[in-house]
């Protein structure tokens, strides 16, 4: 829009400045856009910045007790955000007509080697606060100097006969800088320890480190003030390192297709990248899959990873003791058929545009066959995440970057039993993970109450008032997973590492402790049970009889996402009967006959047949046929968020490859 005043309307007084300034006023007053693309937590822009840079070098060179000669280096330029009142309250104005707040910088910069901390108004153009930072440590490095230092090894004689002595070509050579920490000093001085690497036929440079020679750079006088030339270790291989897809050799793996079905379905078998699996409705546990094998291209060959997998019961008991309430502990899948309860699945709103449905068989009462439609839906699902990525800008006057995005494939279920819908995901990913993602939403259980207001309540009610006269009572969900794990083979082993603290002994390093991993491998049944969330813990199902070239045991590795035990006593009735809830991770020898948890007849069980029972056998388990069983589970405290119906929340587990492979399998994706 463009503003035309008749030249008289200015008064005669103004300059050409001022009718300029005068006219840019009067657009700004009426235009309505012309603050819409700012914001009070905008990062700086370049001509921001660069203002930044203008006001320091002017108010430190310009004061009186400065000179010329003193250095200045600028560490970090941010944002100085306004204060949380004034951004809420510029918010919730009117932003055409509301100036924006203050626009100010905060600067870590070394002046004269000191450190000190800065605040610049850039609508004052000025320094408003200077402050030098007296206690220990310094801002973090710049890439000038990191750059600096990272050259000054190759102008240093001894450091250029260490390369010569090894045998490598002084141009193939790439440094970096590294911080060397804090061990107890008490006077310390700004010093990075420099470490090198060797390209020569790749660019992947961290996989080809050159050990054994230590180079120490002074940062603030930019010379090395110290060298070791310890001892020679060869330079791991280029060969297999280098990630760029023009550097791969055929055979390549197909290209993922971004629209339509990019999976084969053959009656039961699922096809998908480098996976192949069957898919099976059952009326009580629901999806179950079997036979999942991941193609392994360096073998040419698909390699078994899972057996058979599914939901094995779902136990939900509530914590509400009063006399309707108080026997409300279900089995959902033993007492329900968590098949049974599958819903048909809504397209384009339960599943992407993109899914293939699939539908599901029952027996009713009376023997007739009943159908449920479209309970499975599979489909490719790319969410913008990242597969694998570097960018590598450690080799001087190049920049690599490499990206695959992460495109998987999801076989989803809803049951919806009762008042709960649980959304089921098995997740294949590219890498040979499988990934359970369990979602829970739906209505909460609640119990009618005469309170309106939480102050009234003076007795205990067992959870939280929701709405008026509206209880939503404590509970918890927990999923047991059978696993049949058959990792490269049926014959299968259980290793649970500990990851353990250990202290530094007789001085033979600057550190006081690092962690070690304790490697145990289970023996028999009792061996195996599992409470997480005590200690950090690695825990694997290997293949005992399947090395990689490196000598490591072929396995995949179960990582939960959440960690929850049951807060019921071992004693109560309900706990007796989920007993399969006392540990997070049980492994039995295969049985045919031990496929639920819960044991066979869930509906008034005593306890007396489930896994918690098969297990007291405390049979074998090294290097056999094993079934890995998982408990997943959820404390709900109800919020007033899951009135009236709840937001789905989730939790979830992976099983992903452990020295499976010799190497990542999807740098030739």
């Amino acid at each position: 829009m463009f503003l035309i005043f008749p030249l008289r309307a200015v008064p005669i007084m103004y300059s050409g400045l001022n009718i300029l300034l005068f006219f840019l006023c009067i657009i700004s007053t009426l235009s309505p856009t012309l603050n819409h693309e700012f914001h009070p937590l905008d990062s700086l822009t370049p001509s921001e910045l660069n203002q930044v840079k203008t006001i320091v070098n002017e108010t430190i060179y310009s004061s009186s007790s400065s000179s010329s000669s003193q250095s200045l280096s600028f560490h970090y330029v941010g944002l100085n955000e306004p204060d949380k009142p004034v951004v809420l309250s510029w918010l919730s104005s009117d932003k055409n007509f509301t100036k924006i707040p203050p626009r100010q910088a905060f600067v870590l910069a070394r002046i004269d080697h000191k450190n000190h901390e800065l605040i610049v108004d850039l609508d004052a153009s000025s320094v408003i606060s200077n402050k030098v930072h007296d206690g220990h440590g310094y801002p973090l490095l710049t890439s000038d100097e990191q750059t600096a230092a990272n050259n000054l090894p190759f102008t240093y004689a001894p450091f250029i006969a260490s390369i010569e002595k090894r045998g490598l070509k002084l141009g193939e050579v790439v440094c970096q800088s590294f911080t060397i920490g804090w061990f107890g000093e008490e006077k310390t001085t700004r010093v990075v320890r420099v470490m090198c690497y060797y390209l020569d036929g790749t660019v992947n440079l961290y996989m080809r480190p050159i050990e054994g020679i230590t180079v120490t750079v002074d940062l603030d006088e930019m010379k090395i003030v110290g060298f070791r030339d310890r001892v020679i270790v060869p330079v791991p291989k280029a060969e297999g390192t280098d990630y760029r897809q023009g550097m791969q050799k055929p055979p390549m793996n197909s290209p993922t297709k971004e629209k339509g079905p990019s999976f084969a379905l053959e009656g039961h078998i699922v096809r998908w990248a480098d996976w192949k699996f069957h898919l099976d409705f059952d009326m009580r546990v629901g999806p179950i899959i079997s036979l999942a094998s991941v193609y392994d291209l360096e073998k040419d060959e698909y390699r078994s990873v899972l057996y058979r997998g599914f939901i094995s019961e779902l136990f939900v008991p509530y914590m509400d003791l009063t006399e309707d309430w108080y026997y409300r502990t279900f089995f959902d899948s033993g007492e329900y058929g968590f098949g049974l309860c599958a819903a048909p699945l809504l397209p384009s709103k339960d599943c992407p545009e993109n899914a293939t449905y699939l539908d599901g068989y029952f027996i009713s009462q009376d023997g007739t066959p009943g159908k449920l439609p479209k309970i499975f839906c599979i489909f490719e699902r790319n969410a913008g995440d990242i597969l694998w990525r570097h960018t590598e800008t450690a080799i001087p006057g190049k920049v690599f970057t490499e990206v695959r995005p992460e495109v998987s494939l999801v076989v989803r279920m809803v049951s919806t039993v009762g008042n709960y819908d649980y959304i089921v995901d098995w997740e294949f990913r590219q890498t040979g993970t499988i990934t359970v993602n369990i979602g829970l939403t739906g209505l909460l259980e609640v119990r009618g109450s005469p309170y309106t207001y939480k102050d009234q309540i003076h007795e205990e009610v067992y959870g939280t008032l929701l709405a008026e006269n509206t209880l939503g009572a404590y509970h918890d969900h927990f999923l047991n997973f059978h696993l049949d794990l058959d990792v490269d083979g049926y014959a299968n082993s259980f290793v649970k590492s500990k990851l353990q603290t250990t202290n530094v002994i007789n001085k033979r390093s600057p550190r006081r402790s690092y962690w070690t991993v304790i490697t145990e491998t289970a023996k028999t049944e009792s061996d195996a049970k599992i409470h997480l969330g005590t200690s950090a813990a690695d825990l694997l199902v290997l293949n005992p009889n399947k090395k990689t070239k490196m000598g490591n045991y072929a396995g995949y590795r179960l990582l939960p996402r959440s960690v929850v035990n049951t807060l019921l006593s071992g004693d109560d009735y309900p706990e007796f009967r989920a007993g399969f809830t006392k540990y997070n991770v049980w492994v039995t020898p295969y049985n045919k006959s031990e496929k639920w948890a819960g044991g066979t007849y869930v509906d008034q069980s005593r306890g007396d047949d489930n896994l918690a029972v098969w297990s007291l056998r405390n049979r074998e388990i090294e290097n056999k046929d094993i079934v890995l069983w998982y408990t997943l589970g959820l404390h709900h405290v109800p919020c007033q968020e899951d009135f009236p119906v709840m937001p789905t929340i989730s939790s979830g587990f992976e099983l992903r490859p452990a020295n499976f492979f010799e190497h990542n399998p999807v740098v030739q994706v």
